[in-house]
């Protein structure tokens, strides 16, 4: 319930209810809507003001962690509100679930009650602009997504397919002989599910990829190739989607279809974004432009030389290349967008002095020649607003000693510090070594709790034990 819509429950002091011969009794609630409570805008610093001032074109604003990059991305959505956009004119894009939620539930509060604008993640925006333009000849039901695991069973299945197909002679894909003996493991599904997804955020076919493998002489992508037409038939027969076949499905849509005009486009966590994700930002913007233009014509007004996008992000951050993010999509984000310009989040507020000066020994061996040398500098060298923090490092011959070691610096830090255990994390490199590490900190007395979202289900105390007896059984 939004907070425009907040109840009380106030005891009804014995009078009737509104209603013809209703009465209420003694100790009966009724449902009351109270006003929103007045919200007072953050303070801003001057970086922050200009990016919430900013009216028109192309922005690319560098946060690093703690700069308040959320608080100015909602200040400029409602300031651009208050100078009287329409929200359905606005559009804030996301690279997770999570976030977007997150964003929703600020920008509604900060709003006091007005609708706000669309917050979405790419997926989901790429979902409803497919769906909204799904031919009903050809699919009957909505098209359906698969998860990652439902997308590991298709590939390995197939995979298994054209073994049988091979030895009957009939096999199309034509694998060289040293993989052949791979095509039934997990790695080799893995492997092969990656070079998919690369070719298609590439936007990469089958006939290209197969060219290009041609040009490089790599006889195994050129099978992959192969491996792509069949996997793409199969999910067309089905009716079903994977992730980066939706935005790639999106691009090619977008290119077809009148994408809605938006007035400015905000986007965060754009180092997260893969070049498909890139594309479609393209689209988008081309599209605004284009209304904008001929709104302007319309009323006799210019032409406006671009459209506004404002990506938020933060190129030191950008870990999830393994999941297809390209970090020169905000590396080249000025050039591709018509020279736009950079502005920088200059104060940290989460971190410490000491924590700033660590991180910047890191960064400083990380090269980001395309971005403006002073919009780099200012970016990496953050004012703290606050004293404090410490940055130590442990090295342990074994994975064992140190979980060990780490439930002992947090026993010690509960028990002689006095620190509460709900102000402690643990951060891991991967989700495959928390069930270790959890055992480990259950078996020192230290309280866990690991975010359900993180653990693989198969690693879940209620599924393996389970899955330990099927396979003892088989």
């Amino acid at each position: 319930m939004s907070s425009s819509s907040t109840t009380r429950h106030t005891p009804h002091q014995g009078q009737p209810y509104p209603g013809p011969g209703r009465q209420r009794t003694p100790g009966a609630y009724r449902l009351v809507r109270t006003a929103p409570a007045p919200l007072v805008p953050p303070q801003l610093d001057a970086a922050q003001r200009e990016v919430v001032d900013h009216t028109g074109g192309p922005l690319l604003v560098l946060a690093g962690p703690g700069t308040g990059k959320t608080t100015t991305l909602v200040e400029s959505v409602a300031a651009r509100m208050e100078r009287g956009a329409d929200p359905e004119r606005l559009l804030v894009l996301t690279f997770s679930r999570k976030a977007a939620v997150e964003l929703r539930d600020r920008m509604a509060t900060r709003l006091g009650g007005r609708r706000p604008p669309q917050a979405t993640t790419f997926h989901s925006y790429c979902y409803a602009l497919i769906r909204a333009h799904q031919d009903a000849e050809l699919f009957a039901e909505p098209l359906r997504l698969l998860s990652g695991p439902e997308q590991d069973l298709a590939v390995r299945e197939l995979l298994a397919g054209q073994i049988d197909l091979e030895k009957a002679g009939l096999g199309r894909v034509g694998w060289p002989d040293e993989l052949r003996a791979c095509l039934t493991t997990r790695g080799f599904a893995d492997e092969v599910r990656a070079v998919l997804a690369r070719s298609r955020e590439l936007g990469l076919g089958p006939d290209a990829l197969a060219r290009f493998a041609e040009r490089v002489g790599r006889p195994d992508w050129k099978a992959a190739a192969g491996f792509l037409a069949e996997y793409l038939d199969v999910l067309d027969l089905q009716g079903v989607l994977d992730y980066t076949e939706l935005v790639h499905r999106a691009v090619l849509l977008a290119g077809s279809v009148t994408l809605p005009a938006y007035d400015a486009v905000y986007v965060d966590e754009y180092q997260d974004t893969d070049p498909a994700q890139v594309r479609l930002l393209h689209a988008l913007t081309r599209s605004s432009t284009g209304a904008a233009r001929t709104a302007s014509v319309r009323g006799g007004g210019r032409a406006t030389g671009g459209s506004t996008v404002v990506a938020f992000g933060d190129p030191d951050q950008s870990i999830y290349a393994f999941r297809g993010a390209d970090v020169n999509g905000i590396l080249d984000f000025p050039a591709a967008f018509g020279g736009g310009g950079v502005q920088v989040l200059r104060t940290s507020r989460r971190a410490g002095a000491e924590l700033l000066g660590a991180t910047r020994l890191l960064t400083q061996r990380m090269p980001l020649t395309r971005l403006p040398s002073d919009k780099v500098r200012a970016h990496r060298e953050l004012a703290a607003a606050r004293d404090g923090g410490r940055a130590e490092a442990y090295t342990y011959p074994t994975a064992s000693a140190e979980a060990e070691n780490i439930a002992d610096l947090l026993r010690r830090a509960h028990l002689e510090d006095g620190v509460p255990w709900q102000d402690m994390a643990v951060l891991t490199r991967a989700a495959s070594s928390l069930p270790s590490l959890r055992r480990a900190l259950t078996s020192a007395g230290v309280p866990v709790e690991t975010d359900a979202a993180d653990t693989p289900l198969r690693h879940e105390p209620a599924v393996a034990p389970l899955l330990l007896a099927l396979r003892a059984v088989a």
